[in-house]
Protein backbone atom coordinates (compact mmCIF):
# COMPACT_ATOMS: atom_id res chain seq x y z
CA UNK A 1 0.00 0.00 0.00
CA UNK A 2 1.50 3.35 -1.09
CA UNK A 3 2.08 6.07 1.46
CA UNK A 4 -0.19 9.11 1.26
CA UNK A 5 1.59 12.18 -0.13
CA UNK A 6 2.74 14.78 2.34
CA UNK A 7 1.06 18.18 2.20
CA UNK A 8 3.39 20.98 1.09
CA UNK A 9 1.23 23.69 2.73
CA UNK A 10 -1.83 23.76 4.98
CA UNK A 11 -4.22 26.64 5.46
CA UNK A 12 -7.46 28.11 4.14
CA UNK A 13 -8.97 28.95 0.77
CA UNK A 14 -11.19 32.00 1.03
CA UNK A 15 -13.88 33.41 -1.24
CA UNK A 16 -15.17 36.62 0.39
CA UNK A 17 -16.62 35.47 3.73
CA UNK A 18 -16.38 31.75 2.89
CA UNK A 19 -13.23 30.03 4.20
CA UNK A 20 -12.47 26.33 3.90
CA UNK A 21 -9.51 24.28 5.06
CA UNK A 22 -7.23 23.09 2.26
CA UNK A 23 -3.94 21.29 1.76
CA UNK A 24 -1.49 21.97 -1.07
CA UNK A 25 0.45 19.17 -2.78
CA UNK A 26 3.24 19.37 -5.33
CA UNK A 27 1.81 18.39 -8.73
CA UNK A 28 5.22 17.78 -10.33
CA UNK A 29 7.13 14.50 -10.00
CA UNK A 30 10.81 15.44 -9.94
CA UNK A 31 12.41 12.05 -9.24
CA UNK A 32 12.72 11.39 -12.98
CA UNK A 33 14.93 14.45 -13.46
CA UNK A 34 18.54 13.74 -14.40
CA UNK A 35 21.17 15.03 -12.00
CA UNK A 36 24.93 14.73 -12.03
CA UNK A 37 27.36 14.61 -9.12
CA UNK A 38 30.80 16.17 -9.16
CA UNK A 39 33.39 13.39 -8.89
CA UNK A 40 37.12 13.49 -8.12
CA UNK A 41 38.35 11.83 -11.32
CA UNK A 42 41.55 10.16 -9.96
CA UNK A 43 39.76 8.50 -6.98
CA UNK A 44 36.21 8.22 -8.33
CA UNK A 45 34.80 9.68 -5.10
CA UNK A 46 32.22 12.42 -4.70
CA UNK A 47 33.41 15.98 -4.16
CA UNK A 48 32.27 17.36 -0.79
CA UNK A 49 31.87 21.01 0.06
CA UNK A 50 32.87 22.63 3.31
CA UNK A 51 31.48 25.93 4.51
CA UNK A 52 34.33 28.34 5.04
CA UNK A 53 34.77 32.04 5.81
CA UNK A 54 37.63 33.92 4.21
CA UNK A 55 40.35 34.53 6.78
CA UNK A 56 38.74 32.15 9.29
CA UNK A 57 38.45 28.81 7.54
CA UNK A 58 35.94 26.02 8.17
CA UNK A 59 32.93 26.94 10.30
CA UNK A 60 30.10 25.10 12.06
CA UNK A 61 26.49 25.12 10.84
CA UNK A 62 25.38 26.42 14.25
CA UNK A 63 27.36 29.63 13.61
CA UNK A 64 25.52 30.40 10.37
CA UNK A 65 22.70 32.97 10.29
CA UNK A 66 20.64 34.51 7.51
CA UNK A 67 21.80 37.94 6.42
CA UNK A 68 20.13 40.60 4.27
CA UNK A 69 22.65 42.67 2.28
CA UNK A 70 22.05 46.40 2.70
CA UNK A 71 25.37 47.55 1.23
CA UNK A 72 28.55 46.04 -0.18
CA UNK A 73 29.72 43.48 2.43
CA UNK A 74 27.26 44.95 4.95
CA UNK A 75 24.51 42.66 6.24
CA UNK A 76 21.66 42.74 8.71
CA UNK A 77 21.55 39.38 10.51
CA UNK A 78 18.11 37.87 11.05
CA UNK A 79 17.17 35.02 13.37
CA UNK A 80 14.51 32.47 12.29
CA UNK A 81 12.05 33.70 14.91
CA UNK A 82 12.48 37.28 13.68
CA UNK A 83 11.62 36.25 10.13
CA UNK A 84 8.62 34.30 11.45
CA UNK A 85 7.43 37.48 13.14
CA UNK A 86 6.48 38.91 9.73
CA UNK A 87 2.70 38.86 9.78
CA UNK A 88 1.19 38.11 6.38
CA UNK A 89 -2.32 36.80 5.90
CA UNK A 90 -1.09 34.83 2.89
CA UNK A 91 0.92 32.62 5.25
CA UNK A 92 -2.30 30.86 6.18
CA UNK A 93 -4.94 31.99 3.70
CA UNK A 94 -5.31 31.88 -0.10
CA UNK A 95 -7.69 34.79 -0.59
CA UNK A 96 -9.34 34.80 -4.04
CA UNK A 97 -9.39 38.55 -4.67
CA UNK A 98 -9.98 38.69 -8.45
CA UNK A 99 -11.27 36.46 -11.25
CA UNK A 100 -10.13 36.50 -14.86
CA UNK A 101 -10.28 34.37 -18.00
CA UNK A 102 -7.45 31.84 -18.04
CA UNK A 103 -6.56 32.82 -21.62
CA UNK A 104 -5.77 36.33 -20.40
CA UNK A 105 -2.71 35.10 -18.47
CA UNK A 106 0.46 35.45 -20.52
CA UNK A 107 2.30 32.11 -20.87
CA UNK A 108 5.45 33.68 -19.43
CA UNK A 109 3.85 34.06 -16.01
CA UNK A 110 3.26 30.34 -15.35
CA UNK A 111 5.80 28.88 -12.91
CA UNK A 112 4.73 25.60 -11.26
CA UNK A 113 1.46 23.70 -10.57
CA UNK A 114 0.16 22.42 -7.24
CA UNK A 115 -2.94 20.41 -6.33
CA UNK A 116 -5.39 21.94 -3.86
CA UNK A 117 -7.40 19.40 -1.84
CA UNK A 118 -9.95 19.84 0.96
CA UNK A 119 -8.42 19.44 4.41
CA UNK A 120 -11.30 17.35 5.80
CA UNK A 121 -14.94 16.40 5.34
CA UNK A 122 -16.12 19.70 6.80
CA UNK A 123 -14.36 21.56 3.98
CA UNK A 124 -15.69 19.30 1.22
CA UNK A 125 -18.96 21.12 0.51
CA UNK A 126 -17.41 24.58 0.27
CA UNK A 127 -14.57 23.15 -1.83
CA UNK A 128 -17.00 21.65 -4.36
CA UNK A 129 -19.01 24.90 -4.50
CA UNK A 130 -15.91 26.94 -5.36
CA UNK A 131 -14.73 24.32 -7.87
CA UNK A 132 -18.05 24.16 -9.72
CA UNK A 133 -18.53 27.94 -9.67
CA UNK A 134 -15.11 28.43 -11.25
CA UNK A 135 -15.86 25.80 -13.87
CA UNK A 136 -19.22 27.28 -14.84
CA UNK A 137 -17.85 30.83 -14.95
CA UNK A 138 -14.85 29.84 -17.04
CA UNK A 139 -12.70 31.94 -14.71
CA UNK A 140 -9.61 31.40 -12.58
CA UNK A 141 -9.13 33.06 -9.21
CA UNK A 142 -6.08 35.19 -8.41
CA UNK A 143 -4.59 35.18 -4.93
CA UNK A 144 -1.29 35.25 -3.06
CA UNK A 145 0.33 32.64 -0.86
CA UNK A 146 3.48 32.65 1.25
CA UNK A 147 5.58 29.51 0.74
CA UNK A 148 9.31 28.82 1.11
CA UNK A 149 10.25 32.29 2.25
CA UNK A 150 8.42 34.35 -0.35
CA UNK A 151 4.94 35.49 -1.28
CA UNK A 152 3.74 34.10 -4.59
CA UNK A 153 1.07 35.30 -6.97
CA UNK A 154 -1.14 32.28 -7.80
CA UNK A 155 -4.06 31.32 -10.02
CA UNK A 156 -6.61 28.77 -8.78
CA UNK A 157 -8.63 26.83 -11.37
CA UNK A 158 -10.83 23.72 -11.58
CA UNK A 159 -9.10 20.53 -12.70
CA UNK A 160 -11.08 17.29 -13.11
CA UNK A 161 -12.64 16.64 -9.66
CA UNK A 162 -10.48 19.15 -7.84
CA UNK A 163 -8.59 22.43 -7.95
CA UNK A 164 -5.15 23.25 -9.24
CA UNK A 165 -3.05 26.20 -8.10
CA UNK A 166 -0.51 27.60 -10.55
CA UNK A 167 2.30 29.72 -9.13
CA UNK A 168 2.78 32.83 -11.25
CA UNK A 169 5.71 35.17 -11.74
CA UNK A 170 5.44 38.85 -10.88
CA UNK A 171 5.64 41.40 -13.69
CA UNK A 172 9.02 42.73 -12.53
CA UNK A 173 10.52 39.24 -12.87
CA UNK A 174 10.10 39.22 -16.65
CA UNK A 175 12.71 40.72 -18.92
CA UNK A 176 11.71 43.48 -21.34
CA UNK A 177 10.81 41.99 -24.72
CA UNK A 178 12.23 45.02 -26.54
CA UNK A 179 15.72 43.88 -25.50
CA UNK A 180 15.22 40.77 -27.63
CA UNK A 181 12.60 41.60 -30.26
CA UNK A 182 13.66 45.18 -30.95
CA UNK A 183 15.73 44.18 -33.98
CA UNK A 184 13.14 41.88 -35.59
CA UNK A 185 12.90 43.19 -39.18
CA UNK A 186 9.78 45.19 -40.04
CA UNK A 187 9.02 43.29 -43.22
CA UNK A 188 5.74 42.23 -44.83
CA UNK A 189 5.93 38.51 -45.64
CA UNK A 190 4.66 37.03 -48.87
CA UNK A 191 0.93 36.18 -48.58
CA UNK A 192 1.43 32.85 -50.32
CA UNK A 193 4.06 31.79 -47.80
CA UNK A 194 1.76 32.69 -44.90
CA UNK A 195 -1.02 30.66 -46.52
CA UNK A 196 1.33 27.70 -46.93
CA UNK A 197 2.37 28.00 -43.29
CA UNK A 198 -1.32 28.09 -42.28
CA UNK A 199 -1.95 24.90 -44.26
CA UNK A 200 1.01 23.24 -42.57
CA UNK A 201 -0.25 24.29 -39.11
CA UNK A 202 -3.72 22.96 -39.92
CA UNK A 203 -2.24 19.69 -41.15
CA UNK A 204 -0.32 19.23 -37.89
CA UNK A 205 -3.09 20.41 -35.55
CA UNK A 206 -4.67 18.09 -32.99
CA UNK A 207 -5.70 17.80 -29.33
CA UNK A 208 -3.05 18.22 -26.64
CA UNK A 209 -1.79 14.78 -25.59
CA UNK A 210 1.40 15.03 -23.48
CA UNK A 211 1.70 11.23 -23.34
CA UNK A 212 2.81 11.31 -26.99
CA UNK A 213 6.00 13.11 -26.00
CA UNK A 214 9.01 11.84 -24.07
CA UNK A 215 12.31 13.18 -22.84
CA UNK A 216 14.61 11.81 -25.55
CA UNK A 217 17.70 13.29 -23.90
CA UNK A 218 17.03 11.44 -20.63
CA UNK A 219 16.49 8.16 -22.51
CA UNK A 220 19.65 8.61 -24.57
CA UNK A 221 21.67 9.53 -21.48
CA UNK A 222 20.55 6.40 -19.61
CA UNK A 223 21.45 4.28 -22.65
CA UNK A 224 24.87 5.95 -22.71
CA UNK A 225 25.40 5.15 -19.02
CA UNK A 226 24.52 1.50 -19.66
CA UNK A 227 26.99 1.39 -22.56
CA UNK A 228 29.70 2.80 -20.30
CA UNK A 229 28.92 0.19 -17.63
CA UNK A 230 29.38 -2.52 -20.28
CA UNK A 231 32.82 -1.08 -21.12
CA UNK A 232 31.87 0.30 -24.51
CA UNK A 233 33.85 3.25 -25.87
CA UNK A 234 31.69 6.30 -26.47
CA UNK A 235 32.38 8.20 -29.69
CA UNK A 236 30.50 11.41 -30.42
CA UNK A 237 28.78 11.26 -33.83
CA UNK A 238 29.70 13.77 -36.49
CA UNK A 239 27.14 16.57 -36.64
CA UNK A 240 26.03 17.73 -40.08
CA UNK A 241 26.51 21.36 -40.95
CA UNK A 242 23.53 23.64 -40.59
CA UNK A 243 21.31 23.22 -43.67
CA UNK A 244 21.42 26.11 -46.08
CA UNK A 245 18.33 27.98 -47.19
CA UNK A 246 18.22 31.54 -45.91
CA UNK A 247 16.56 33.24 -48.87
CA UNK A 248 12.90 33.60 -49.81
CA UNK A 249 13.10 31.09 -52.66
CA UNK A 250 14.37 28.35 -50.35
CA UNK A 251 11.75 29.20 -47.71
CA UNK A 252 8.95 29.02 -50.26
CA UNK A 253 10.22 25.68 -51.55
CA UNK A 254 10.56 24.31 -48.01
CA UNK A 255 6.99 25.28 -47.16
CA UNK A 256 5.62 23.68 -50.31
CA UNK A 257 7.52 20.46 -49.74
CA UNK A 258 6.41 20.41 -46.09
CA UNK A 259 2.76 20.14 -47.09
CA UNK A 260 3.52 17.55 -49.77
CA UNK A 261 3.21 19.82 -52.79
CA UNK A 262 5.36 20.26 -55.87
CA UNK A 263 7.46 23.30 -56.66
CA UNK A 264 4.50 24.99 -58.35
CA UNK A 265 2.34 27.34 -56.30
CA UNK A 266 -0.75 25.56 -54.90
CA UNK A 267 -3.99 26.48 -56.60
CA UNK A 268 -5.88 26.89 -53.33
CA UNK A 269 -3.33 29.09 -51.59
CA UNK A 270 -4.03 32.38 -53.39
CA UNK A 271 -7.86 32.22 -53.42
CA UNK A 272 -7.89 31.37 -49.71
CA UNK A 273 -5.74 34.41 -48.93
CA UNK A 274 -8.02 36.69 -50.96
CA UNK A 275 -11.19 35.29 -49.45
CA UNK A 276 -10.38 36.43 -45.90
CA UNK A 277 -10.86 40.22 -46.38
CA UNK A 278 -14.24 39.57 -48.04
CA UNK A 279 -15.36 37.52 -45.03
CA UNK A 280 -14.49 40.34 -42.63
CA UNK A 281 -16.52 43.08 -44.33
CA UNK A 282 -19.98 41.85 -43.28
CA UNK A 283 -18.77 41.63 -39.66
CA UNK A 284 -17.66 45.26 -39.70
CA UNK A 285 -21.03 46.45 -41.01
CA UNK A 286 -22.93 44.41 -38.42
Amino acid sequence: MSRAPRAYWKGFLRLSLVSIGVQIYNAVESKSEISFRQIHKPSGRRVNYEKVVQGIGKIENSDIAKGYEVDSDTYVLLEPEEIDAIKLESKRTIDLVQFIDAKDIDYRYFERPYYVAPADEMAAEGYVVIRDALRKSGKVGLAQITIAGREWLVAVAPLEDGLVMEMLRYANELRDTSDYFGEVPKVKPDKEMIELALQLIEKKSGPFNPDKFQDHYATALRDLVQDKLKGHKIIAPHEDARPQGNNVVDLMEALKRSIGQSGAAPAKAQPAAKAKPAAKKPKKRA
